[in-house]
């Protein structure tokens, strides 16, 4: 296994652009597989869910050519090459292809790979019943084998669990022989199903239902999908670790983002706010830099994408914090709430799990250095990262590679933002220990590590020996480290070395 070893010092400083969101990229993907023509989508990166949505289309009949590095051209066409496909470990994949392999009227098995054979599938079977289709399941787990093709009709979907069977059944609905009618129970997140939508009306197709009501769905069917030329937006859940990151050690500017996304993650500027962050929001990006945190509150009901990467920034958070929404943790790539409280109390972090409030509790500190795990779950590995630059020490992270699932430059793009940042901050730290005297240094130090990379209050320390507190160059030294400019002061290097040769 992969292993990755954080070391100490990490201030992040610098600018990245996230991966495509790989939610809109496999939603634009099976709808181009049932459009009639050549449709192009661009700003496709090849993580390995979207890798398995490429092979699910192709073994269901489209034909994907890649022209660049992030465009693909599809000709469409449902025309099933075997009886059997892999989704790797992709949820999405597997409850979205499974109603479309059921449009055809031979069987079809759908099966994964890793932790994805014990996620929950149960939902799928009655409502595929209800609509014609003959299954299979596995006793509520892949593989699920079906054979259609789906008729169409009124039906009842669980959405308790997961909104990405819906998904599945609006996207293949459309071509379905008649016309459909969909109940929803107890819908969660759904923003997903809003993206869903969008994703269709792009194509040319229509779903008529009461904005801001998922509880019903009516789907005509024998439906047209009409080839487009797309664009896919960033990703807001990869987003989300390198804005957390930069809210606990840095100064990061995200591009190729929007606040008017329809993506859940986007709450995470929500979040941030709460937690007491610094956020400038432009057309097209947004900045997320360090300021002292405080406890905050918050509801990932309809965003558990964003768990494990709220539990690092309530980790470095001043008090208790509060995330409602555990509930939807078991079915994931792990148990993700009882793994975050297992890595987390590794590190000297107290999370509590309380299930019959449905929240998670919280307590801020300064973590230290442990053997940590990611359970194979690309957002613990993140998550787990993003602590470790708090930590003076080394922090070894297992099975670090399965953050290929999501964001395979996630390791990657946090090393060129901590190059970038502790360039700066080295020069910074040359400047002020040139001429502090040994015992100051040692007190501040202590301070600075007490208070988790927040500024040092030195109005609380013991300088009045120190003589050279009135040196010119050192009161604006103390300036730069202490004021906004801090992180971005990179684009001043020369005046600091002006400073430097002055001392």
């Amino acid at each position: 296994m992969d292993d990755c070893t954080v070391p100490l010092g990490n201030r992040l400083h610098g600018e990245v652009t996230p991966p495509c969101s790989k939610s809109y990229a496999q939603r634009a993907l099976a709808a181009a597989l049932l459009a009639s023509g050549r449709t192009t989508l661009r700003g496709i990166e090849l993580c390995r869910d979207t890798r398995s949505a490429i092979d699910a289309i192709e073994k269901l009949g489209a034909r994907v050519t890649v022209e660049n590095d992030n465009t693909l051209i599809i000709d469409g066409g449902l025309c099933p090459s075997t009886n059997t496909l892999n989704v790797g470990e992709s949820g999405l994949a597997a409850r979205l292809f499974t109603p479309i392999a059921a449009l055809g009227g031979e069987a079809m098995t759908i099966d994964g790979e890793g932790t994805l054979k014990h996620r929950p599938m149960a939902m799928m079977v009655n409502p595929l019943r209800a609509l014609g289709v003959e299954v299979r399941d596995g006793g509520g787990r892949l593989p699920i084998e079906v054979r259609g093709p789906i008729k169409g009709g009124r039906i009842i979907v669980d959405g308790s669990i997961s909104s990405q069977f819906i998904t599945g059944l609006l996207i293949a609905l459309p071509k379905a022989t008649h016309d459909t009618t969909i109940e929803v129970r107890n819908a969660v997140s759904t923003p997903y199903i809003d993206m869903t939508l969008e994703t269709l009306e792009r194509f040319g197709v229509e779903v008529m239902h009461n904005d801001g009501d998922y509880t019903e769905f009516y789907i005509e069917g024998n439906q047209e999908f009409n080839p487009v030329d797309y664009t896919i937006e960033s990703d807001w859940s990869a987003a989300a670790f390198i804005m957390v990151a930069a809210a606990i050690a840095g100064e990061v500017t995200v591009r190729n983002i929007s606040t008017l996304s329809r993506q859940a993650d986007t709450a995470v500027c929500r979040a941030l706010e709460r937690a007491g962050a610094s956020i400038i929001i432009e057309e097209g990006a947004i900045t997320v830099a360090h300021r002292h945190l405080e406890a905050f509150t918050f509801d990932a009901t309809n965003s558990p994408d964003l768990f494990p990467a709220l539990v690092a920034l309530a980790a470095a958070a001043e008090g208790v914090s509060t995330i409602r929404g555990i509930e939807r943790l078991r079915g994931k790539e792990s148990d993700r709430g009882e793994v975050l409280r297992e890595e987390y109390r590794k590190l000297g972090i107290e999370i509590e799990l309380d299930y019959d409030e449905n929240i998670m509790r919280i307590v801020g500190g300064m973590p230290h250095a442990a053997e940590v795990d990611s359970h194979d779950d690309h957002r613990i590995a993140m998550s787990l990262a993003i602590t470790a630059l708090r930590i003076e020490d080394e922090v070894v992270i297992r099975n670090r590679e399965c953050v290929s699932k999501s964001y395979p430059s996630f390791f990657d793009d946090i090393e060129m933002l901590k190059t970038i940042g502790n360039s700066f901050a080295n020069v910074i730290k040359s400047i002020v220990e040139s001429f502090i005297d040994s015992r100051l240094l040692d007190d501040i130090k202590t301070q600075f590590r007490r208070e988790i990379l927040d500024r040092p209050d030195y109005r609380n320390l013991s300088m009045e020996n120190c003589t050279l507190l009135y040196s010119e160059g050192f009161i604006k030294a103390v300036k730069w480290i202490l004021s906004d400019g801090f992180m971005v002061a990179a684009d001043n290097i020369d005046i600091l070395n002006q400073y430097n040769s002055k001392m």
